[in-house]
């Protein structure tokens, strides 16, 4: 396992960058500059080869054999859960294993929500949420008679806490909110968000896709009903995540997906489902990956999320810097409480082009939407370029992105 190597409180982050074998390579005979970590983080060499000796030496599916192989599989598939539940600070059987914040929104949305809401009844979700954490409720909304209402944000891509709360009236149900917005980098107040839903009985979904990569998450200290968040973001495989839900939710929500595994006794005149979170994890999951997401826990853990957030801090410092230098560009969401993602614009350049010209300098960086389009509506623009950092990247890196920027820059004129 290449560990990241850690020196009393130092952390010498050049091996950890030699951790990530794919940052090695060139790109247009380039080196490359990934900064696209908030589409996807970049995986350790701990978690590829975790993943390949699954399959070369463990492969079997998990709960369904009592050879060898299928309890070395199961072991080390729950054994995933515990390391995710101890780097949530949650139990482990309040976890359920899916493949992401996608499915584990729907999972709320179809076994909480749906059996629940009713005409009158409104949904609240913020300006500046993930289609992942509109589009269900908008489909939960139109088959219950429910209303989906906007929490809107400030010019500078905050939310706007007193209309918020005003807007948390008793016909609101439930409430949506990112705690980190994937095109802003705005880390919302979830903690005092949720205490005053709370107050009101209003039950909160937290998307966590873009906090768990950046941050220490500590799920009981936030006070949320239900908890979101995707495996590939946080240097674990695709395909892999898990949904936090308070017991006595998970209690009393029906399956979403039937067949084997979320089953105790099936016979044709009815049957009997498994115990939360097993309820609801029908069929053979992504063993494999939930294994590599353990494994990237492993890392982060032995890394500390604490100086994952100092490094990514003092690296955001320099990119802004460095970015407000340059003329005609404009950055999206200047929130003060922010996390490493930069949106920005540059005068008379279109996002994708100005994406695909960096691409040609080796630099990576994503254009369009983000799946944001309520956001992009309120910024009045269609698309915007996006450099996200992790703490994998480095001080070079951002001034060789800068390099970049102004070299397309002075080609587009």
């Amino acid at each position: 396992m290449n560990a990241p190597l850690v020196v009393a409180t130092s952390i010498d982050w050049a091996a950890v960058r030699a951790d990530f074998p794919l940052l090695t390579r060139l790109v247009h005979g380039k080196p490359l500059v990934y900064l696209d970590s908030a589409n996807t983080g970049q995986k350790p060499a701990s978690v590829i080869e975790t993943v390949d000796d699954f399959y070369r030496r463990h492969n079997a599916n998990v709960s369904r054999a009592v050879h060898a192989l299928g309890s070395e599989a199961t072991e080390s598939y729950e054994a995933a859960r515990g390391k995710l539940a101890r780097h949530l600070n949650v139990r482990s059987d309040d976890l359920v294993l899916c493949s992401g914040t996608t499915f584990a929104i729907n999972l709320v949305a179809y076994s909480w929500a749906l059996p629940r809401l009713q005409p009158g009844d409104a949904i609240l979700l913020t300006r500046m949420e993930h289609h992942a954490n509109i589009v269900p409720w908008q489909l939960i909304a139109e088959r219950t008679g429910a209303k989906i209402k906007v929490a809107e944000i400030t010019p500078d891509g905050t939310l706007d806490l007193d209309a918020l709360y005003a807007a948390m009236t008793s016909d609101v149900k439930v409430f949506g909110v990112a705690h980190v917005s994937n095109v802003l980098g705005t880390i919302n107040p979830v903690r005092e968000i949720c205490r005053e839903a709370r107050r009101r009985g209003i039950v909160t979904v937290v998307d966590g896709s873009q906090a768990l990569p950046h941050m220490a998450v500590d799920i009981p200290s936030i006070g949320c009903d239900f908890y979101a968040f995707t495996g590939h973001k946080m240097c674990g495989p695709t395909g892999t995540g898990a949904l936090w839900a308070r017991k006595e939710h998970l209690a009393v929500m029906p399956p979403f997906l039937g067949g084997g595994e979320m089953i105790k006794e099936v016979r044709f005149d009815g049957t009997v489902f498994n115990d939360p979170p097993h309820r609801f994890e029908a069929g053979t999951p992504n063993i494999a990956g939930h294994i590599g997401l353990g494994a990237a826990v492993d890392y982060l853990d032995a890394l500390g999320m604490a100086n994952v957030a100092a490094r990514e801090a003092e690296l955001l410092a320099h990119l802004l810097e460095e970015m407000r230098q340059i003329d005609g560009l404009r950055i999206i969401g200047t929130a003060k409480d922010k996390a490493a993602v930069v949106s920005f614009l540059v005068e008379g350049a279109h996002a994708h082009d100005l994406a695909t010209l960096l691409d040609l300098e080796g630099v990576a960086v994503r254009s369009g939407h983000h799946c944001a389009h309520p956001l992009m509506q309120f910024f009045g623009v269609a698309a915007t370029c996006r450099a996200s950092l992790a703490f994998y990247n480095t001080h070079a890196e951002i001034e060789a992105f800068v390099a970049a920027l102004l070299k397309v820059r002075r080609l587009l004129g």
